[in-house]
């Protein structure tokens, strides 16, 4: 069953630059070693200042749980964590 994740995350007034940049990286490495992992996006909010939305998707719930067990999401973390603003809000979907 295929799943779709969206992710909305605040981040630090002025660290926006250096969570893309933590982002586009892990972006990459994603696209290169899961094969799993068929979108794995990040959008900045027209609207809403310092908001981003991650958008996912994963051809199995194993390739999901591989993601986030890989090397590379234990280093980004804790990059990507120094340039958020709280905790991200994760909505879980199936495809119909």
């Amino acid at each position: 069953m295929t799943i779709g994740i969206i992710a909305t995350l605040k981040v630090k007034p002025g660290k926006e630059s250096e969570f893309e940049a933590v982002f586009r990286d892990l972006q990459g490495v994603v696209a290169k070693n899961e094969t799993g992992c068929l979108l794995y996006e990040v959008f900045k909010s027209r609207s809403q200042a310092s908001t981003y939305v991650v958008m996912e998707k994963y051809k199995s719930q194993a390739d999901l749980d591989a993601h986030r067990t890989t090397p590379h999401m234990a280093a980004a973390g804790p990059k990507l964590g120094a340039t958020l603003e709280g905790r991200p809000t994760i909505e879980m979907m199936d495809k119909v």
